[in-house]
C-alpha cells in the first residue's frame, strides 16, 4: 500500500509527468520496490551524490583560501579571515531554509539541476578575486556569501533522497548520500594546497608570490575555485538527463504545518548539535589552528590537519548511517552528545587553547578530530531519527530534515565568528567551548527525554 500522505497519492497532472515528474513511486510497497523502485532510486543517489559532494566543496573552500590570503599579500586581521570562513555559513543557513520547501514544489529534476549550475558565479569570481590583492574586502565578503550557495541546497537534496527510500533504508541512503556529500569538505581543505601549486588555469590570473616564513615561491590560488566549474557543469548536465521527481506535491502553506510540532523544534536542537558542530568547526579548524598555534616557530600548516576533521566526521557519518538502521537512531544520538561534551571539557581543563608552545599541539588536534568522530555519528544517527519521529507523515518528515539541516547550516557562521570574537575579545576560545558544552547537555537532555529514556514520547 501506498504511505504516503493523501495529498501525495493524488494524480499527477500529465503535463508534469512528461519527462520531469513520475507517475507513481511507492517505496514501501515491497513488488514496486523490486520490479525496478529499487533501481531508480540507487541511481538517483548516485548522481545527487555526486552533485551533493561538490555542493560542500564549493560551500568550504573558503575556510581553504582565507588561510593563504595573508601569505600572498592581503592585508586583513584576524577577525576579519574569521568573517570570511563565517559567510558561506551564514548564506548556507538562509539558503536551505528556502531549499527547505523547494522540492514538493518544483520536484527534484530541476531543483537539483539549477542548483549545480548557479554554484559557478562564486567558483568563478573567488577565482578572479583572489589574483587581485587589491580586491576591496566587501568584494571578498560579497564571494564568500556567495559560497553558501553550495551549502544551501543540502536542504533540497535529503528531504528528495528520503521520499525514494523506504523507511528501513533510510537511515542507510542518508548516510551514504550525507556522508560521502561532506567528504566535499576535506576534498576542498585537501585539494586546495595541492592545485594551487601549479598553472592549470594560469592564463586567467597569473600566479600570486606566496611568501611566508622566508619561504617564498610562486601559487596559482585562483586553481582552488576555477577546478570545479567543469565539475559542477558534468552535474547539471547529469541532474537534468537522469533525474526523475517524486510526486509528492505541497504548497508553500501546506509544508508550514511542520512549525505546529513541537517535534520540529526539538529535532532542530539535536541537529544543530551534530551537523551545526560538524560544519561549524570544518569551517574554523584552519583559522583556529592558524590563530592558537601559529605564533610558534615551526609553526604547523593549518592545511596539512584540517581536512582529517571532515574526512572523519564524513566516514563516521557514512558508516554510522548502517548501525543506525539496526541500532535505531536515539541512543546514538546520546553517544555523540556525551562525546562532544567530554571533547570540550578536555580542550578547557587541558590547557590546549591556551599553549605556551607547540608540545600540546598533537593532543589538541586528537580531541578536534575526536570532536568531528562524535558529530560524525549524530549526523547519521539523527537523519534515521527524524523520519521515524515523523513516521506517520513521510512528507513531513522529509521536510524536517531539510528544516533541521537549514537551522545547522549556519554553524559555520555562528562558529566561526564566535571562536574569533572569543579569541578577540580574552586572547583565546576557551569561553566558546564552555558555551559550547553547555549547548550539548541541553541538546542530549532533550533527546534522552523525547527519544530515548523508557517510555519517552516517539521512541526512535
Amino acid at each position: 500500500m501506498n504511505s504516503l500522505d493523501a495529498s501525495a497519492r493524488a494524480a499527477v497532472p500529465s503535463a508534469r509527468s512528461a519527462g520531469t515528474w513520475l507517475p507513481r513511486w511507492e517505496p514501501e510497497d515491497g513488488e514496486f520496490w523490486s520490479q525496478g523502485g529499487a533501481s531508480h532510486a540507487w541511481r538517483t543517489l548516485v548522481v545527487t551524490t555526486f552533485c551533493l559532494t561538490l555542493s560542500f566543496a564549493t560551500w568550504f573552500v573558503v575556510s581553504a583560501l582565507v588561510v593563504r590570503l595573508p601569505a600572498i599579500g592581503f592585508k586583513y586581521d584576524t577577525m576579519q579571515l574569521f568573517w570570511l570562513a563565517a559567510m558561506p555559513g551564514l548564506a548556507g543557513g538562509t539558503l536551505r531554509i528556502v531549499h527547505s520547501f523547494l522540492i514538493p514544489i518544483y520536484g527534484t529534476r530541476g531543483v537539483l539541476t539549477v542548483s549545480n549550475w548557479i554554484k559557478l558565479v562564486p567558483c568563478v569570481g573567488l577565482g578572479m578575486a583572489v589574483s587581485n590583492p587589491e580586491t576591496p574586502y566587501w568584494v571578498f565578503l560579497t564571494l564568500a556569501f556567495l559560497a553558501g550557495l553550495g551549502g544551501g541546497d543540502f536542504s533540497s537534496f535529503m528531504p528528495s533522497t528520503s521520499l525514494f527510500f523506504p523507511k528501513r533504508l533510510q537511515g542507510t541512503a542518508l548516510g551514504i548520500q550525507a556522508g560521502i556529500g561532506n567528504f566535499g569538505v576535506s576534498l576542498a581543505q585537501f585539494v586546495t594546497p595541492w592545485i594551487i601549486g601549479f598553472a592549470i588555469a594560469g592564463a586567467l590570473g597569473g600566479p600570486q608570490v606566496f611568501s611566508k616564513g622566508g619561504v617564498t615561491k610562486d601559487v596559482w590560488l585562483q586553481n582552488a575555485t576555477f577546478w570545479y566549474v567543469p565539475l559542477l557543469a558534468i552535474g547539471g548536465i547529469l541532474s537534468w538527463s537522469m533525474l526523475r521527481s517524486v510526486p509528492v506535491r505541497a504548497s508553500f502553506r501546506e509544508q508550514l504545518d511542520i512549525f505546529k510540532d513541537r517535534h520540529t523544534w526539538f529535532c532542530t536542537v539535536t541537529y544543530v548539535m551534530t551537523f551545526g558542530s560538524f560544519s561549524g568547526f570544518s569551517a574554523a579548524f584552519p583559522l583556529m589552528i592558524m590563530s592558537v598555534y601559529g605564533k610558534f616557530p615551526d609553526a604547523p600548516d593549518p592545511l596539512a590537519f584540517a581536512f582529517l576533521g571532515p574526512l572523519i566526521g564524513s566516514a563516521a557519518r557514512v558508516l554510522f548511517g548502517f548501525v543506525a538502521d539496526r541500532t535505531g537512531g536515539g541512543i546514538l544520538t546520546q553517544l555523540s552528545g556525551a562525546g562532544l561534551i567530554a571533547c570540550c571539557a578536555l580542550l578547557v581543563f587541558g590547557g590546549y587553547l591556551t599553549p605556551t608552545s607547540l608540545e600540546p599541539f598533537s593532543g589538541f588536534v586528537g580531541i578536534m578530530l575526536l570532536i568531528f568522530l562524535f558529530a560524525g555519528i549524530g549526523n547519521a544517527s539523527t537523519f534515521r531519527q527524524f523520519p521515524i519521529v515523523f513516521k506517520h507523515s513521510p512528507r513531513q518528515g522529509a521536510q524536517v530534515l531539510g528544516w533541521t539541516a537549514a537551522v545547522a547550516a549556519y554553524g559555520p557562521f555562528l562558529f566561526s565568528s564566535a571562536i574569533g570574537a572569543s579569541i578577540a575579545a580574552t586572547g583565546s576560545s576557551v569561553p566558546f567551548f564552555w558555551v559550547a558544552a553547555g549547548f550539548y547537555v541541553v541538546a542530549s537532555a532533550i533527546n534522552w527525554w523525547f527519544y530515548v529514556r523508557n517510555g519517552c514520547e516517539r521512541p526512535s
